[in-house]
């Protein structure tokens, strides 16, 4: 397994992400769902997602936070100083995802709509804050499994339908097994892909584009 980023980077990450969700509800007073939702709209989750070293420790946690405010909200916030509050729930939350997503190497989007939203997270807090990361790495998994085993999307059922093995269909289509796998475990939306993508895998699926995209 790859990761995006390497782990000297890690302790950075984790501590920014929690100060950013620490400073957006007690400093702010941000609704957590809310802000964590336009953390994912505003691309500088992706960016961390990816490795970018400006988004991995070139900002502060209030920084970032700022950031996530006038990307996904236009709302431009004044800067005042943040004090951190002493590692609240809200900081625990920012701490263990941040550590989950670069260790799984999944999206923090597939997390988010996969069992692992910010509110679960939060809600492991007052057993977990205190248990070594590994315990919440177990915890994380199962929730994650529980909810994704019966996921089926319709790119997978059209194309088992094809009786096309993913690679079979990666070698038609051009699109690329990577690709294709992240679209069928629901790790990339395929609402999103470039439309000769879509194209594509719907041509050599034989059905309209509009049908692996339901």
């Amino acid at each position: 397994m790859t990761h995006a980023y390497n782990s000297l980077y890690l302790e950075d990450v984790m501590n920014n992400l929690g100060s950013m969700l620490d400073c957006a509800v007690n400093a702010v007073h941000y609704d957590l769902t809310v802000f964590y939702e336009m953390f994912l709209a505003s691309g500088v989750a992706s960016q961390i997602e990816v490795g970018n070293p400006k988004y991995l420790s070139g900002l502060s946690g209030s920084e970032l936070m700022r950031l996530v405010s006038e990307k996904a909200s236009d709302i431009t916030l004044t800067d005042k100083p943040y004090v951190p509050f002493d590692r609240t729930p809200e900081y625990w939350a920012g701490w263990a995802v941040a550590y989950y997503q670069w260790y799984r190497v999944r999206s923090f989007s597939f997390l988010q709509r996969s069992g692992l939203s910010i509110d679960t997270v939060l809600s492991l807090y007052p057993t977990l804050h205190e248990a070594d990361l590994s315990k919440f790495v177990q915890i994380a998994d199962s929730l994650i499994e529980q909810n994704v085993q019966g996921w089926k999307t319709s790119l997978k059922v059209i194309r088992k339908q094809s009786s096309l093995s993913q690679k079979e269909l990666s070698d038609l289509s051009g699109v690329s097994l990577r690709m294709i796998q992240a679209y069928e475990q629901g790790d990339q939306d395929i609402m999103k892909a470039e439309a000769q993508t879509v194209f594509a895998l719907s041509r050599t699926l034989g059905c309209k584009p509009e049908a692996i995209c339901s």
